[in-house]
């Protein structure tokens, strides 16, 4: 009878010790000293927590005033198979192992082509307007497929391409398609770099990209680069003797629009010392004026930069024959990035200019101290002839 109950107790231990040992596979691995979180140095939309099984994506700030953050769960596919993850807490899992991606924004592509993984691109919503040579000729050879409109994706195409993840983006809330897609089963991200306040901060998300792509050293490799760049540009600006004023946006109907002073293009303008008319003014969005108190202010400016869309001195004119009575027109000294455009008709800067503003940064300064850069020729921005 005794020898009974010990192989009784004996079995007992033996199933709790198997069941134990099946239990532990299926929770996710508790946070250890293994954690580490990504070091970010402006970037404030987006935070990493790596452990040594799986990482956490939180973006905090999807879109201005957003009430809601995303969290994403990124492992290896061989974890996500084994491992039961409190699906509640996450908005989507996502493999480590990407290789097919949708980005929705041209500022995306750069991110990708650094990085070097381009190739995985698969699709985009309006192909027409990516400038890179090296992206083009993937489009060109149909290896990027043409998605229509942001605002409403073809579905049936992307659910064909069966990416791993879509990267896209809310301007003010969230965007139906993306939730279309969602219910699909393909995991959606929303992408925050265009809310961040400061031009390297907007930058460093390459290493949101790299997080992905599981290519963490060589996103902060590259964000080194540039930083460096950017702040040896800066300091070379503060050498320059004078402070040309400097007057930005153009007219949309009645209304004139230009960045107000806490913007990012303000920054710039600040970091590559010129006096930009309205630095001390601060909010959301664009600044919208009246011609009135623009001319006001601006008619005897320096330099005028940005002025919309317009690509010539001739078209300004044709647009308002009021622009010719500022002294900078008078002057012909209008810069804009327009006319520099890729073979489809994109505007470079609005592909490249996220992720490169130390470019921008030396191009303000040859604009506006151009014996401080000699032989530097300006990557975006050209006189309107």
């Amino acid at each position: 009878m005794r020898k009974f109950k010990v192989l009784i107790i004996l079995l007992v231990l033996l199933l709790g010790c198997k069941e134990d040992k099946d239990a532990s596979r299926s929770l996710p691995e508790l946070p250890s000293k293994d954690q580490s979180a990504l070091i970010l140095k402006y970037a404030e939309g987006f935070s990493v927590e790596d452990y040594s099984s799986h990482k956490i994506l939180t973006i905090k700030n999807p879109w201005p005033e957003s009430k809601k953050s995303y969290k994403y769960l990124i492992a290896s596919k061989e974890q996500l198979s084994k491992m039961t993850f409190p699906k509640d807490e996450y908005d989507a899992f996502i493999t480590d192992s990407i290789s097919k991606i949708v980005v929705t924004s041209t500022t995306h592509i750069p991110a990708l082509e650094l990085l070097g993984v381009e190739q995985t691109l698969v699709g985009f919503p309006g192909t027409d307007y990516v400038s890179s040579e090296k992206t083009r000729e993937r489009i060109d050879n149909g290896k990027i497929r043409e998605l229509g409109k942001n605002e409403g994706i073809n579905t049936e195409v992307l659910l064909d391409l069966n990416p791993d993840v879509v990267i896209g983006f809310g301007v003010d809330g969230v965007n139906k398609t993306f939730e279309t897609i969602k219910k699909a089963g393909i995991p959606v991200i929303y992408n925050g770099d265009w809310v961040e306040s400061s031009p390297l901060a907007k930058a460093e998300w390459i290493k949101f990209f790299g997080t992905i792509y599981n290519k963490e050293a060589k996103a902060d490799s590259i964000f080194n680069a540039i930083e460096a760049n950017y702040l040896e540009a800066k300091k070379l600006a503060k050498n320059a003797r004078n402070k040309p004023t400097v007057l930005s946006g153009a007219m949309h109907k009645d209304v004139w629009y230009l960045p107000n002073g806490s913007s990012p293009e303000a920054q710039l303008l600040k970091d590559a010392n010129v006096n930009y008319l309205w630095k001390d003014t601060s909010g959301n969005g664009s600044l919208a004026l009246s011609f009135e108190a623009v001319f006001e202010k601006a008619k005897d400016a320096d330099l005028w930069l940005s002025p919309s869309y317009y690509s010539s001195l001739e078209q300004l004119e044709s647009a308002n024959t009021l622009y010719t009575n500022f002294k900078a027109f008078k002057n012909k000294a209008i810069y804009s990035f327009t006319n520099t455009t890729g073979k489809t008709g994109g505007v470079l800067y609005y592909e490249l200019g996220t992720a490169r503003p130390d470019l921008i940064l030396k191009d303000l300064i040859k604009v506006s101290h151009p014996k401080l850069l000699e032989d530097y020729t300006p990557f975006f921005f050209k006189p309107l002839e």
